[in-house]
């Protein structure tokens, strides 16, 4: 008797969790809301209360098809590599595992437009190539080059409107990307032509909320002031795959570096300020894509390690820790990864 009421207050605790947020998400009564039930994360300002809902769903855009056979199977298959990785520690950090690795520790900004899941993947695979070179292949792969270039990564128009990451993939592996810097910066071959903005905070750069960012077609050519010749400067993937299980993702990444990830992001996602994340309230908004560089445990509570895309304003200096080993919003159900061509 004394198990099942404890069973049935957890799932009455669970279903009390999971309602509708009595405020507008980015308002300060919704965030004095969130801190109010003490979880093990803190809200904050990182939204000025006037952007639209509309808005912040436009920085989402991660689209999850059937699971590709390529991505076959379920369970990832330990190389000599992994299993030389030893134990399991109980904290990793990729940035300082990999410390002569620079866009480990790099938040982009993806601006107005709906590409997390291509600068989730052109991260990730920069991350890769640089620690499969021992450091000394320091490439920032050109998200531009992904949005603009990749017809089979179920875009809706322009890689603007969102795409999928197991096509990200894909697309490095068959035919390549080149190197580009974030916005106006003329580092390699393609930069980002979207904007960046400030979400709340005062700034040089442009406010937040505007419309929807737009990208230029596929020419498969370098910016004229590069002097860098497009096919040449293509890096290419040897393989991609799917990585499931916590231990499975956890020696995979030690082995050989960051991973995307897809998850659902709720309206209570956009005020992650601190601590670990899980769900508390909100409707879903959508999938959204980012970079797993590690994981650990803060006050009792397992964690993964996450790289955002939507600058360094945003949540804890651009990067947030969700909670471990439940499947917290789908972010251990699709993970990706994959090694570089050499």
């Amino acid at each position: 008797m004394k198990l099942t009421f404890l069973l049935l207050a957890a799932l009455l605790g669970l279903a009390a969790a999971h309602v509708a947020m009595p405020h507008h998400p980015l308002s300060d009564a919704a965030i004095d809301h969130l801190n109010s039930q003490k979880s093990t994360w803190k809200a904050g300002r990182n939204f000025s209360p006037d952007i639209s809902m509309k808005y912040i769903k436009r920085l989402l855009g991660a689209r999850r098809g059937p699971r590709p056979k390529e991505l076959e199977p379920p369970k990832l298959k330990m190389t000599e590599k992994h299993l030389q990785a030893g134990s399991i520690p109980k904290e990793f950090d990729a940035r300082k595992q990999w410390p002569n690795c620079p866009t480990i520790n790099e938040i982009r900004d993806q601006g107005s437009c709906s590409s997390s899941w291509a600068i989730g993947a052109v991260g990730a695979m920069s991350d890769r190539i640089c620690i499969a070179s021992k450091g000394l292949d320091q490439v920032h792969l050109s998200a531009q080059d992904l949005l603009t270039c990749c017809d089979t990564c179920d875009t809706w128009g322009d890689g603007c409107d969102g795409g999928s990451i197991d096509g990200a993939w894909r697309y490095w592996t068959h035919y390549g990307i080149v190197t580009g810097g974030n916005y106006n910066t003329s580092q390699g071959c393609l930069d980002y032509t979207i904007a960046p903005c400030e979400h709340h905070t005062t700034g040089d750069r442009q406010p937040c909320g505007g419309e929807r960012g737009r990208l230029p077609i596929c020419e498969q050519r370098c910016q004229k002031e590069s002097g860098i010749y497009y096919p040449s400067d293509l890096h290419f993937g040897r393989n991609y795959y799917w990585v499931s299980g916590v231990e499975n993702i956890q020696r995979e990444l030690m082995t050989n570096g960051p991973l995307e990830v897809e998850f659902k992001v709720y309206a209570d996602f956009p005020n992650y300020k601190s601590g670990v994340y899980h769900y508390l309230s909100g409707k879903n908004m959508g999938s959204h894509a980012a970079r797993l560089i590690g994981w650990g445990e803060e006050n009792g509570t397992p964690y993964w390690l996450i790289a955002n895309s939507w600058n360094s304003d945003w949540g804890d200096n651009g990067f947030f820790k969700i909670r471990r080993g439940t499947d917290e919003c789908g972010i251990e159900s699709y993970v990706i990864g994959g090694l570089p061509r050499y």
